[in-house]
């Protein structure tokens, strides 16, 4: 939002990420009408990651069966440049499905989710929790996919301010961005902490949501399917693995699915924009007021190692983030590969960061991992 915002191309204002609050946290939830078509197809919702090429067949049989009549299948999420948005038509995409043709993605509220599908009105959403949950436990539905099994460790929400504000009123700024911090990391020190968290999320001034439902996926689990908690500690990271640092590349990767998708009409120097939007030079100042841990640079690749992949297989690189825009099967750009090109003729230095969890167990992929004495 901070990215499309300072494009001008949602709202128009000059907006940074001062960091990162967590990574993963979304799922893709699906009722069980479109879930039992999906099983004629070869569904299988216990294999992951699951893909969407079940949705694919199905789609293609609809395609022949209604012809010109074809009624596109209708999908919610958050809002058009948000993380849900991207994770849907990824997931879609990776196997063939063409979001803006064989579907209807429209934007809805994360609490009307689940009433939207139970009326009908949506046969699946992406959004954050715990409103996947809520249909599992309904027994409506089943969550098939994480956006960690799209992409593992993946950023999700951000905390962001103007810019002339964070000029303006700089140990303000900090001191929100201190106290952020402080709380990421006291969220990843203990599963008690998580615990904890959740009494405060179930109060009606916050999520509004029983404690049962919380703890489906702040507590080192997920619900899949009813009835069955799938281990998944990595649903919620919110300061291992670097998980609060704002990365450049983070940020690129989201303006590729902008040109992606259309939504940016012409081409502009994305690594100018992203060094304007996001700050780690403001983040890391803080971090090290509060000893949090920073990576080696603030470029590197993505898809690349056990804890960070897509679920195509894929590699971001940012010195290719051009032609990545164009190496998909399913992509609908607004801009030329050439007029792109050459507004982006630059490079930079990526460094690859080590998995580790300085914080804590809590959000880390297993105890080995944990460096805190």
């Amino acid at each position: 939002m901070p990215i499309a915002a300072t494009l001008g191309i949602n709202g128009d204002a000059h907006l940074v990420a001062l960091l990162s609050l967590d990574f993963n946290g979304n799922a893709i939830t699906y009722g069980n009408n479109i879930i039992k078509e999906m099983e004629k197809y070869g569904l299988d919702k216990t294999q992951r990651p699951v893909s969407a090429d079940s949705l694919k067949k199905y789609i293609d049989a609809k395609h022949a069966k209604e012809g010109e009549k074809y009624q596109p299948l209708n999908f919610g999420m958050v809002h058009p440049v948000s993380t849900h948005n991207y994770e849907l038509r990824y997931w879609m995409g990776a196997s063939g499905i063409k979001p803006d043709s064989d579907c209807t993605i429209k934007p809805f509220p994360p609490p009307t989710m689940p009433s939207n599908l139970i009326a009908g009105n949506i046969e699946g959403y992406c959004v954050g929790e715990p409103w996947n949950s809520r249909i599992v436990l309904k027994g409506k539905g089943s969550a098939l996919v994480t956006n960690y099994d799209i992409w593992n460790n993946n950023p999700e929400k951000v905390l962001q301010a103007r810019a002339d504000f964070v000029e303006k009123y700089p140990e303000t700024t900090k001191a929100v961005m201190r106290a952020v911090l402080k709380a990421q990391m006291w969220l990843d020190a203990s599963w008690e902490n998580r615990e904890e968290a959740i009494g405060y999320l179930a109060k009606n001034n916050y999520v509004k949501a029983p404690k049962d439902v919380l703890r489906k996926s702040m507590s080192g689990t997920f619900l899949y399917t009813k009835g069955v908690n799938s281990s998944n500690p990595m649903f919620n990271v919110f300061a291992n693995y670097y998980a609060a640092y704002p990365f450049y590349s983070h940020g690129m990767w989201f303006m590729t699915q902008m040109y992606r998708w259309g939504q940016i009409d012409k081409p502009v120097n994305m690594k100018e924009v992203i060094e304007k939007v996001y700050r780690p030079d403001l983040f890391e100042a803080v971090a090290k007021e509060v000893g949090y841990t920073l990576p080696p640079s603030a470029w590197k690749k993505d898809g690349v190692d056990e804890y960070n992949k897509f679920i195509d297989g894929k590699v971001f690189d940012p010195n290719k983030a051009v032609e990545y825009i164009y190496d998909f099967n399913v992509t609908a750009p607004l801009v030329t590969k050439e007029a792109l090109l050459k507004e982006n003729n630059w490079s930079v230095e990526t460094k690859q960061p080590t998995y580790v969890c300085p914080y804590g167990p809590a959000g880390c992929a297993d105890p080995k991992y944990v460096t805190k004495k």
